[in-house]
């Protein structure tokens, strides 16, 4: 089965600041754009660092002798932070990056991995070319349930098990797919149900053999 990519969600505007630029432009640019972090690149675009607005916050948790509510004493690196005046001093780094090809699978797990938002998308060359976040990625949800139907049929059935379009009725609602009929001997429900739940946009799946009519025989399972 193949996931969308990268490059397909990815916004390629991305605002973007050198090591030298000073703490009230990054300021600034964060605030008319209204994003919340902005990427530090080298003199070819290849990503070095990250300043977000907790970096630019140290500033004023550095020159607070208590610290940040509840946190004790600030750490080394964050007394750096306080007394950085631009991105090269500010930033968090190393920036952890996509290539424009991984898939949206890929893509979220590195952002649950490292509890981020967002990644930086880079090319085979390693220059920035984009970002993508949490919001981009779960536009694979928005797919109709038209085309997980038809990939379902076209990539699932046919294509990975070898099985005539006609031989499963596939119904699909909000992302719940229901499968009904009666699968060969040598294909295994489970694997059929395993295909499906890999199609992007899919919320849970349902196997009915032919024969068993409630939902309450087999209960969905999420992706």
């Amino acid at each position: 089965m193949k996931h969308q990519k990268v490059c397909d969600l990815m916004s390629d505007a991305v605002v973007r600041v050198q090591r030298g630029t000073p703490f009230k432009e990054i300021a600034h640019l964060l605030q008319e754009y209204d994003i919340t972090a902005v990427p530090v690149v080298d003199e070819e675009t290849r990503p070095v660092g990250v300043v977000s607005e907790a970096d630019l916050l140290q500033k004023m948790w550095g020159q607070d002798p208590d610290g940040p509510p509840g946190d004790g004493e600030p750490p080394l690196s964050a007394a750096a932070k306080a007394s950085a005046t631009d991105a090269a001093g500010l930033m968090t780094s190393p920036a952890v990056c996509a290539r424009e090809d991984w898939s949206v699978v890929d893509a979220a797990r590195v952002m649950a991995g490292h509890g981020i938002k967002r990644l930086l998308v880079v090319d085979e060359s390693g220059r920035l070319i984009g970002v993508v976040s949490r919001s981009d990625l779960l536009r694979v949800f928005l797919r109709t349930d038209r085309a997980i139907r038809t990939e379902i049929i076209e990539e699932a059935l046919v294509k990975s098990l070898g099985l005539a379009a006609s031989s499963m009725q596939v119904d699909v609602t909000h992302g719940h797919v229901v499968l009904s009929g009666r699968l060969p001997g040598e294909v295994a429900a489970p694997a059929l149900e395993d295909l499906c739940r890999h199609v992007d946009g899919v919320v849970a799946v349902e196997f009915r053999p032919t024969g068993e009519t409630g939902a309450e025989d087999r209960a969905p399972v999420g992706r």
